[in-house]
């Protein structure tokens, strides 16, 4: 009877603790309001660091009043685009081959395909006039259509330029047509893409915007990204047009929708022997997407491109004053008409300061997003004008078009499973293992110190002193058996406020432990879980929601719903950070050492000591450049759920949620391992090391 009795208070006793338990809460931040409830902290902080490089560019550009100022602007902006790009490579042999030929009214048209890059093949269609050559010839880059080439408003724009005399080759992007990048083993039940979307084949499993994204995964750690092989792409598509004889190599144009209109955009700003251009919906100031939609997909996202200045209206600066159209879309819900008129009319006063007003126009067609007729019209009107030096109205009419399989070039359907096709993140996998035998060379050679200040240089991680210290807040406390809870607000100075829970033991026999995990401070909270047992044993626990974790993290990511959840929920904050020269990486490390410092001098007997920093999952790469590059900080660096090194992210297509662990150009001087050897390997350990496919938000609650 005593042993029930006592197992009865037992049982009451743990129904208490856990009801208590259930009751804490370990929310810290009050609910957002207004804007930033809207966007999340992060994005609306970063967000009024955008509005600010708005306002510096355009002091900037209103400095511009001679021709002489337009030019060096010109070159200044030319050099800093190809450089964060990655540059561009040596021109290859093309080795073209046409396919197929077909027969259309008052044309024709030649499947073709040639190598952009060696073994990596582009699949296009050449519609050539009825008329005797030469002919101009007229790039059209595809918009984020699934078949690329083959969709109907693609075809038409090129049936109706080679009617009216001129040649137009329209080539697929990478990951759209016949060249998907990340194609399934088995042929899919289903697509990713959405059920309003055809597959253009059955082992395509996402949306091209996925693709396009994933590719710049790949690219960043190696200082590129998806829009320098895009415009290479168009680069080899330009060589292959003027290699025929039938093509005026003086006379070329280029046009082309949405993400066509991106490509035309770069195209023009970068490559001189495009003498006409019409982009078409895609011309807006970048403050219309940063404050409305957000960043878009990987290509359209230049590695430091506003904190530098340059922005959308500067494709078309670049390249004045040679004839350019903005075709746009009165309704277009992406690519906002208010920020095209602005853009048109800075390119309208700088085209004047460079004495040729009447080489930019702008048309806008009462009409949503895309190329409409209107548009088709107008960008073949232009191209009439300045590459045929006619100024006869050209009309549409009914355009029939071909199917999908009339204009296959490839064998399969996927030109990556052709046999001896190379994928681009082979090519990305082969320029990692020559940057790979070069970072070999310099860490065996060079001083810890210097090689400490490359990293930082690369990273862009502040010195300590260099970050401000910061304010805090106790907004409340949670009293559990032999410790206590204090919920901190710590106020670093960035804009965003960090929630934290300081974990407090009756008396301190033990370490100071700075604890982070990817899923948020309070994943490891709860009663009996690893907080826990070390503030039992002695342990003050200081555990933190950095930048983007936890609460303040995106709640709503319906906005990229595109992403398939490969990117996370924090996208539009990568792409935003990305846009000012910042990485997650850098922007959170630099989170880990204000709290760091924060931890060690507040809760130290005597003078600061340093901490035990333990990292879990997203959490880890940050903490490993915080423990790299202050390694007297930390006495002990526990990493769990992290990736070996960059290697795989190079080379594997389906990576799950490494973006915002990726940091521009940093296989060029260092590689994760060799972060460690920083840090100190005696005092790192590394557990449950992560693949790069692995969803590590499904160990969080």
């Amino acid at each position: 009877m005593n042993r029930l009795l006592s197992l009865l208070v037992l049982f009451s006793v743990l129904v208490v603790s856990l009801i208590a338990e259930a009751a804490d809460d370990l929310n810290v931040l009050p609910p957002l309001e207004g804007e930033a409830a809207e966007s999340g902290l992060v994005y609306h902080a970063l967000q009024q660091r955008a509005h600010e490089a708005f306002a510096k560019r355009k002091s900037v550009y209103e400095e511009l009043k001679t021709p002489e100022d337009c030019v060096a602007y010109q070159k200044r902006m030319r050099e800093f685009f190809r450089t964060q790009i990655g540059g561009f490579p040596e021109r290859t042999p093309l080795n073209p081959r046409v396919i197929g030929k077909l027969k259309g009214d008052g044309f024709h048209v030649e499947n073709v395909i040639y190598e952009s890059w060696p073994g990596h093949h582009v699949t296009a269609n050449l519609y050539l006039p009825n008329t005797k050559p030469p002919y101009p010839g007229v790039l059209v880059p595809c918009g984020h259509s699934h078949d690329g080439k083959a969709a109907a408003a693609y075809q038409r724009a090129c049936i109706l330029l080679a009617k009216n005399g001129m040649a137009a080759l329209c080539y697929d992007p990478i990951g759209q047509g016949e060249r998907y990048q990340v194609l399934s083993e088995q042929p899919n039940e289903f697509f990713r893409g959405g059920s309003r979307y055809r597959p253009p084949h059955p082992r395509v499993q996402y949306y091209c915007t996925a693709e396009h994204t994933l590719m710049s995964v790949s690219s960043i750690p190696l200082g590129g990204n998806s829009a320098r092989y895009r415009i290479w792409d168009g680069m080899r598509s330009i060589d292959y047009l003027i290699s025929r004889p039938e093509i005026d190599a003086k006379r070329i144009g280029c046009t082309g929708n949405s993400g066509g209109g991106t490509l035309t955009s770069y195209i023009m700003a970068l490559d001189d022997r495009v003498q006409a251009a019409a982009p078409v919906c895609y011309s807006t100031m970048f403050r219309y997407l940063v404050d409305f939609n957000g960043p878009q997909d990987g290509e359209q996202v230049i590695f430091g491109q506003l904190a530098y200045g340059m922005d959308i209206a500067d494709y078309t600066l670049m390249r004045a004053p040679k004839p350019t159209l903005i075709c746009a879309g009165t309704h277009d819900r992406t690519f906002k008409i208010d920020g095209t008129w602005e853009l048109f009319r800075e390119a309208k006063r700088f085209y004047t300061r460079m004495g040729y007003a009447e080489r930019v126009d702008i048309i806008e067609a009462d009409a949503p997003h895309g190329f409409t007729i209107q548009l088709r019209e107008g960008s073949a009107r232009w191209m009439n004008r300045w590459l045929m030096h006619k100024e006869n109205p050209i009309f549409e009419g009914d355009l029939p078009v071909f199917t999908d399989e009339e204009l296959q070039c490839s064998q399969s359907g996927q030109i990556l499973l052709d046999a001896g096709e190379r994928s681009l993140f082979e090519i990305n996998d082969g320029l990692n293992q020559q940057l790979a035998k070069d970072r070999a060379e310099l860490w065996n050679s060079g001083e810890l110190k210097t090689l400490r200040e490359r990293v930082r240089e690369v990273s862009g991680v502040k010195k300590l002193g260099e970050l401000l210290r910061p304010e805090f807040k106790e907004v409340g406390s949670i009293q559990r058996p032999d410790y206590q809870i204090t919920k901190l607000i710590i106020k670093p100075g960035h804009g965003v406020p960090l929630p934290a829970l300081l974990f407090q033991p009756k008396e301190r026999t033990g370490e100071l432990v700075l604890y982070l995990h990817g899923g948020g401070k309070d994943v490891d909270a709860g009663a009996g879980a690893a907080i826990e047992q070390r503030v039992k044993q002695g342990d003050v626990v200081l555990a933190v929601d950095v930048r983007c974790i936890g609460e303040t993290s995106r709640k709503n990511n319906r906005k990229i719903g595109w992403s398939h959840g490969l990117l996370g929920p924090n996208y539009h904050e990568w792409a935003l950070a990305y846009l000012l020269g910042d990485s997650m990486v850098k922007l959170r490390a630099e989170d880990i050492l204000v709290a760091t410092r924060f931890l060690s001098e507040t809760q130290s007997k005597n003078k600061p000591e340093p901490v035990v920093l333990t990292a879990i999952g997203e959490t880890a790469i940050p903490a490993l450049h915080a423990a790299a590059l202050e390694p007297a900080m930390f006495s002990k660096v526990n990493l769990s759920q992290m990736i070996p090194s960059w290697d795989a992210v190079v080379k594997t297509p389906e990576t799950q949620n490494q973006l915002i662990n990726t940091v521009h150009g940093a296989l060029k001087v260092y590689d994760l391992p060799e972060l460690i050897k920083l840090a100190g390997a005696a005092k790192v350990k590394i557990t449950q090391p992560a693949g790069v496919t692995d969803d590590l938000a499904v160990k969080a609650p």
